[in-house]
């Protein structure tokens, strides 16, 4: 199935300019949102406790929050709805140490005259260990990073994995400071999905990637943009269907898979959405700006092809006893 014609080439690299721009405008914006109104940290990297309240009927969250405000224990809980009005969840965020051990018997007995209802789950997390969580995070992010830049350095060419590390890093940033303009809780589930965008974002780009180092090897096209051009037209139909596809199953999941699931699928939609769109205009931009030489990699790929003829030839004669 063919969405854009294969035989038509867009002139994707003659408007590098403009989307490179607003790109920048995007991450600069993503960051002045990260550095002044930051991440709102889950109970999973700041520390804390969560309790999950099943009513019977719609819960009284005015009175909870009234009867949870006069104790001081529980004096900074946020109550919200979980999924359907007769659920709720209460966080508590910050340290636990104040905490009594059953935190469970707690509510039950300060929830008492609220109405009937069921204690689901009661989750604690202390302050060091959602710092040491939320370290691992961060050196998970790096290292992922580390070795895509390895792996793309080895498998194509050095600006190849520069292009594709500045496509991520692109991709990322963007997604964190959308994550901080709808304040979206940041726990184990949206740095899963930090970490899929990832996975995500590399296999476009690789695949066009792909397709640039064979139009390098299989044409004499010497201007790199109308090569990169062609390039990414011929991919263009595959990266948009797998995208869509993909968009699709993950709406769902954001607009029938509940609460619980909320975080992750709207990282998951910024991610397919921005990831789409770099793989298409940005990597293969970066890779323009870095000024790749064809003529240079079409030399290393014919000494490469040359060498190895003459390791095959040394191997034939070897084997037929001749050395």
């Amino acid at each position: 199935m063919e969405i854009f014609k294969s035989a038509k080439i867009y002139d994707f690299m003659g408007k590098r300019i403009p989307f490179l721009g607003f790109s920048a405008l995007l991450i600069i914006a993503s960051i002045v949102l990260l550095l002044t109104k930051g991440l709102n940290y889950g109970v999973d990297f700041a520390g804390g406790t969560i309790v999950q309240v099943k009513y019977d009927k719609t819960a009284p969250i005015d009175d909870i929050r009234h009867i949870l405000n006069k104790t001081k224990s529980y004096s900074n809980a946020s109550i919200t709805e979980f999924g359907s009005p007769d659920e709720i969840i209460i966080k508590l965020t910050g340290s636990s140490s104040n905490l009594s051990n059953d935190v469970g018997d707690d509510m039950h007995k300060l929830l008492d005259n609220t109405g009937k209802f069921e204690i689901r789950r009661v989750d604690m997390v202390g302050p060091k260990v959602g710092g040491e969580l939320r370290e691992k995070g961060i050196m998970a992010l790096s290292l992922s990073l580390l070795v895509i830049l390895i792996y793309v350095s080895f498998r194509f060419e050095w600006r190849f994995a520069i292009a594709s590390i500045l496509a991520l890093i692109h991709d990322i940033t963007i997604a964190l400071g959308m994550i901080s303009l709808f304040e979206i809780e940041v726990n184990l589930d949206i740095l899963a999905a930090i970490l899929t965008i990832l996975g995500y974002s590399l296999n476009d780009t690789i695949i066009v990637f792909d397709r640039i180092r064979e139009g390098v090897t299989t044409t004499k096209d010497k201007v790199l943009s109308s090569l990169v051009n062609n390039s990414v037209s011929k991919t263009l139909s595959r990266t948009t269907l797998t995208s869509l596809t993909t968009f699709f199953v993950v709406l769902t999941l954001f607009a029938l898979g509940g609460e619980i699931i909320h975080g992750f699928a709207f990282t998951m939609l910024v991610g397919v959405i921005v990831g789409t769109y770099s793989s298409i205009f940005i990597a293969a931009s970066f890779l323009v700006e870095l000024k790749f030489s064809l003529e240079d990699f079409r030399s290393k790929e014919a000494d490469k092809i040359r060498r190895k003829k003459e390791k095959d030839k040394l191997r034939a004669m070897y084997e037929q006893g001749t050395v």
